[in-house]
């Protein structure tokens, strides 16, 4: 047969496949029938096999695939039955002795028996062809097939858009089948499968269930890669415009500045051990302040609030000493007797060592000015080996004050509770707030229900500034309070105290404090040595009896000072070099006594009384002047009284007046005269119902015409009935009694218990008369009364076997 009727015969599709055919094995490759395929030809066997075909009439070989990739010369059982009858096209030799041909399947052949096996396998074959049933099913594959191949081409670079014309003006499902499927990527078993399939509908269904599965995968990998693309061109586009930025700042010569200082601001957030939230928030704030120029408004905002987070002590902390005798001797060092209040902050510490944890209830430290509240704060810190640091509430209306400032407001920033904090530098100092019975509200807010998250344990472990707008742990934070009163706290801020009262002191106690305390610090303070000053105990207890009258020791210590001061100048002078303060020459240096050393003579006249009174700055006596002219009766009383202190005043007057006759006053007397009440000082606000046996008193000593004891100080609540009911605040009236000279106190029997926490000196000096009906308050106001002592006073007299003047 001639060549070019091979060609013909090959273009008309008559070629006739022989029985027998040298089989060339293919790895990783299946040959459709109709498709053309290059394959490169390596082994010396399949050489000659191609050289044999070539060179033949028919050029026709078997070409089936090896089950087995590995096999290096694959024998029958490493080969699939079913395979492709080929026309060898072209053949191509290359230098290295390798062959190059094109190849176009002509056939589905399946293998019957094998022929021989040398120089090349030959084998007996038989034509298995297709099997076609034209339904409507099969219409509809063709269209399906077509349809999604044309869809696969469009988003596969490896297809050429060629392929899609070609598949749609095929219409043999045959030849479709065979066409996608010798061009798709599929794998070699897969192919096989298409091949030995006969049936043309189960092929195409086959084939349009992987273009589906295909599709699928190349769409996924199509939107991966269009995320990935645009993640990239974003930050090509960043990149780009950041060096524009970066030159342009460097033409304006801020540059590298800027750049530098984003550097270091980075670093310093690594650096920090910052919780998980405000670390975001930092990186968050960091991220924003790289995309601003220096000179945007904002610059500076973000920049103060980077500055804020890495200034607070988030995780740094000191390391508390709880060792109770180291306390002890602290605490001692620092002040003078508070016997009571020392053992009250060892307990605490006591419970702290066992907790091995230092928060806990809140201290609320009570008491009168100048009586150590401050400073017993500042000896806690030292004794746990903590961080120091005050603020003071008194006055403040604004809750932002507590709480911060939003950043949206120009000039914001974190409230005095964070500020404080940054100070300390300590997550866990001693931050005493003083005053806190001062702290004001108004249309700013109330301040002292913005202290309620920051005084509760169960609160503030995630307090948040309004500034910082993160949660801040404050639980670790030892807070300690003062205040004057606890009248003017507000009751659930009270409700998170422990409290602790301090009364004023004594004059022992004074004189102890001024020889341990406050001349040495007044000697250092005025470059004095103690051999160049000397101020003796007797000079010392003038001091404090005619040149102050107060609950604490402030004025006590201003009084050295001004001693010490005269003492400096008679020094640098060189008048003298060593100089001993006696009474006389505080006398000369301080001038006349502040305060008469005896104010009894106020009761010189009938109708006066001395009354007891407490106030925030500690106990003190007040004088009730009782005087009547005449009128129908009407009641007058001044002295900018309080409500309930004129209801005591009217409670009093009906009592005198209905036991009138008792009392030996004429029985119109009350009809024909007005009654004038007044409380000299009458510039201070005064009120309570404690003053109200001393009102009856004065009422009783005017109508009588008869004076009043003039060492005799009483208190107690008065009832229409007569009967005294107790009071409040015992220590400090006493105490103030005890400033004034005053030596027999009338006091409620139901407060009988509360001398017991009098100091000794006190007890020893006054003589207290518990009553219960104001009878027994005239018996001890106009005659000597039969005197009453405190319980463990009264043992410890008759053990003594002396008489006691308690």
């Amino acid at each position: 047969m001639s060549e070019l009727s091979f060609e013909e015969q090959l273009e008309q599709g008559d070629i006739e496949i022989p029985s027998t055919l040298p089989v060339l094995p293919l790895k990783e490759t299946v040959i459709f029938p109709q498709s053309v395929s290059p394959l490169a030809i390596g082994q010396e066997r399949s050489v000659k096999l191609v050289d044999d075909v070539v060179s033949g009439e028919q050029r026709v070989l078997a070409l089936v695939t090896s089950k087995n990739d590995e096999v290096e010369q694959p024998g029958w059982d490493d080969l699939y039955e079913i395979g492709t009858a080929a026309v060898v096209h072209k053949m191509i030799r290359v230098p290295d002795g390798s062959l190059r041909i094109l190849v176009q399947g002509i056939g589905r052949i399946r293998l019957e028996r094998p022929v021989k096996d040398e120089p090349y396998l030959v084998g007996e074959f038989s034509e298995v062809p297709d099997v076609v049933e034209e339904t409507p099913e099969l219409e509809a594959l063709l269209r399906s097939v077509q349809n999604e191949f044309g869809r696969l081409i469009s988003l596969v670079p490896y297809l050429p858009a060629e392929l899609e014309l070609a598949a749609a003006n095929v219409d043999d499902p045959s030849a479709l089948s065979h066409l996608v499927a010798s061009t798709l990527r599929l794998k070699t078993e897969q192919k096989q499968s298409l091949l030995e399939e006969p049936d043309v509908s189960a092929r195409l269904r086959e084939l349009l269930g992987i273009l589906g599965r295909e599709l699928e995968v190349v769409e996924l990998g199509t939107k991966i890669q269009s995320q990935v693309q645009s993640e990239m061109e974003k930050g090509q586009r960043e990149f780009f415009l950041r060096q524009q930025l970066k030159a342009i700042q460097e033409e304006l010569g801020e540059g590298d500045d800027q750049q530098a200082e984003l550097n270091e601001l980075r670093e310093q957030i690594e650096a920090k051990k910052l919780p998980e939230d405000a670390r975001k928030a930092a990186d968050r704030e960091l991220g924003r302040l790289e995309k601003l120029p220096p000179a945007a408004a904002e610059y500076g905002v973000i920049r103060t609030y980077l500055d804020w987070i890495l200034s607070l002590p988030w995780t740094e902390s000191t390391e508390d000493n709880l060792d109770l005798e180291h306390a002890r001797e602290i605490l001692d060092e620092d002040h003078y007797d508070l016997e009571k209040v020392k053992e009250r902050i060892l307990e605490y510490l006591a419970v702290s060592k066992l907790k091995n944890d230092l928060s806990g209830p809140i201290l609320c430290f009570v008491g009168p000015p100048g009586v150590g509240k401050t400073s017993l704060g500042q000896s806690i810190a030292r004794t746990t080996g903590r961080k120091f640091v005050r603020i003071s509430v008194g006055g403040v209306r604004d809750e932002a004050e507590i709480r911060g400032h939003r950043r949206t407001y120009i000039g914001a920033m974190p409230g005095t509770i964070i500020r404080s904090l940054r100070d300390a530098e300590s997550r866990n100092p001693v931050l005493l707030i003083d005053e806190i019975d001062k702290m004001g509200a108004d249309f700013r807010g109330d301040p002292a229900s913005a202290m309620l998250e920051v005084l509760d344990p169960e609160q503030n472990k995630n307090f948040r500034d309004h500034y910082l707008d993160l949660p801040y742990d404050l639980s670790k934070v030892l807070f300690i309070c003062t205040a004057n009163q606890l009248e003017t706290i507000p009751s659930p801020l009270l409700d998170r105290m422990d409290v602790i009262q301090l009364s004023g002191y004594t004059e022992d106690e004074k004189l102890g404090i001024a020889r341990k305390y406050l001349v040495p610090k007044q000697l250092d303070a005025h470059g004095l040595s103690a051999e160049q000053l000397e101020i003796g105990d007797e000079a010392l207890r003038v001091v404090i009896r005619q040149y102050t009258r107060e609950a604490g020791v402030r004025n006590l210590e201003r009084r050295i000072a001004d001693l010490c001061r005269k003492t400096a100048r008679e020094i640098a002078e060189g008048r003298s070099e060593q100089i001993t303060v006696d009474e006389e020459r505080v006398h000369t240096w301080l001038g006349p006594r502040r305060f008469p050393a005896d104010p009894r003579k106020r009761t010189a006249d009938p109708g006066v009384a001395t009354g007891l009174a407490y106030t925030p700055v500690g106990g003190d006596v007040l004088f009730i002047e009782a005087t009547a002219y005449t009128g129908k009766g009407k009641l007058t009383i001044t002295g900018q009284l309080g409500d309930v202190m004129k209801e005591s005043a009217q409670a009093a007057l009906s009592w005198v007046r209905a036991h009138a006759e008792e009392l030996g006053v004429e029985e119109n007397w009350f009809a024909e005269h007005d009654v004038h009440i007044h409380v000299p000082a009458g510039a201070v606000p005064k009120d309570g119902p404690s003053a109200g046996i001393t009102i009856a008193t004065a009422i009783a000593s005017l109508v009588r015409d008869e004076t009043v004891a003039e060492d005799v100080g009483m208190t107690g609540e008065i009832t229409l009935t007569g009967q005294v009911l107790p009071i409040g605040g015992l220590r400090e009236k006493v105490l103030a009694a005890q400033r004034y000279g005053l030596k027999r106190i009338v006091i409620p029997r139901d407060n009988e218990p509360d001398l017991e926490e009098l100091p000794q000196e006190t007890r020893e000096e006054l003589q207290f008369f518990p009553v219960d009906s104001i009878a027994e308050v005239f018996e001890v106001a106009f005659g000597k009364g039969k005197k009453t002592l405190p319980r463990a006073a009264a043992s410890a007299e008759r053990q003594a076997a002396a008489p006691s003047s308690v």
